[in-house]
């Protein structure tokens, strides 16, 4: 490894932090094994059969990989990759000026699919299942259908929320996988490999410490690399070393179960202004001045999966391992849910 405090060692870092750092091979994919097993085979399938490979729906919570394995399946088949998010879609005619400049067995990538509006996704029922497009070209009596002729391609969706997907859209992706949280030594393998992309010299203790701390999650994880990365080259540090890591995650008020500042006042406002009492997720927004939206996906499915809170019918409340953790004890004893 070279030395990143050196100056010119500093630029060429620069030069390798504007490449992305996303996996080029399922075989770079950190842990996904079961799912890596099955997109290896339907690639494999396509390749022989020189067709284009099936739709495939991903779906979880966000920074878990969705996107990096977009990319992957393109470049494992050797097509281009078209990307698009739903949210941007707003008229048909958006759609169909995508569909139609599509190479043959191209990857068209469709991030937050969840969001496509009813009118766009019913362009995509035939052009998923026949590969044609249908336009309707005048109004009323007058009007008439116009079938076009695709190539053939692939559609691959990402949504973090499966259940606002419709039914007649999900049933057309011949694969649906659900991409769950990573475990701490998977992460610790993926620092590992994100920082030989970097340049960076760590050592696997301190690689575990990010990993504990990121969430279980692998965008989390790369953004405290390069804070610790960043940390190193200002003390003069060859090495990232565990206690360059704690000292960062000290200064990114990053605790040692992983939560930041935003989780921390989840948790201390269901226990001290509402004494652990179910919180309607609104009311939990509004207290903390965020979105339902961003408390629902990006912070509770973590809180979750920690055992730190859980839904109930009434509301969101924080369980006995929460209390013990974040200074509710004296509520251990109340259960009104």
């Amino acid at each position: 490894m070279r030395d990143f405090t050196d100056p010119n060692t500093k630029n060429e870092s620069e030069e390798i932090l504007e490449r992305s750092l996303r996996p080029s091979s399922l075989s770079e994919i950190i842990g996904r094994e079961v799912e890596k097993k099955n997109i290896q085979i339907m690639i494999d399938s396509a390749k022989k059969r020189s067709k284009a490979l099936d739709h495939i729906l991903f779906h979880g919570p966000p920074g878990l990989g969705k996107t990096s394995f977009a990319y992957v399946i393109a470049k494992e088949m050797a097509v281009p990759i078209h990307i698009t998010n739903g949210s941007v879609l707003d008229k048909p005619g958006d759609l169909a000026a995508i569909l139609t400049s599509l190479e043959n067995n191209s990857v068209l990538f469709i991030d937050e699919i969840h969001r496509l509006k009813l009118n766009i996704e019913e362009i995509l029922y035939p052009a998923m299942e026949d590969s044609v497009l249908d336009i309707v070209i005048g109004k009323g009596p007058n009007a008439r259908t116009l079938r076009l002729e695709l190539p053939q391609f692939t559609i691959i969706g990402a949504t973090t929320k499966l259940s606002m997907v419709s039914g007649p859209l999900r049933d057309r992706f011949g694969m649906s996988f659900r991409l769950d949280f990573y475990s701490d030594e998977e992460l610790q393998q993926l620092v590992l490999q994100k920082s030989r992309m970097l340049n960076v010299n760590i050592e696997e203790p301190a690689a575990l410490e990010i990993a504990r701390r990121a969430r279980m999650t692998a965008r989390i994880a790369i953004r405290i690399l390069k804070r610790v990365r960043d940390m190193a080259v200002v003390d003069g540090r060859e090495v990232i070393d565990y206690e360059i890591a704690q000292k960062t995650l000290g200064l990114l008020d990053i605790d040692d179960n992983g939560l930041d500042m935003l989780d921390r006042n989840i948790l201390k406002i269901i226990i001290e202004h509402f004494n652990n009492r179910p919180v309607g997720l609104s009311t939990l927004a509004a207290s903390l001045s965020e979105e339902p939206d961003t408390i629902e996906t990006v912070y509770e499915p973590f809180l979750i999966k920690k055992g730190l809170i859980k839904r109930t019918p009434k509301g969101r409340v924080v369980t006995h391992i929460g209390l013990r953790e974040y200074g509710g004890e004296h509520l251990l004893g109340i259960e009104e849910y």
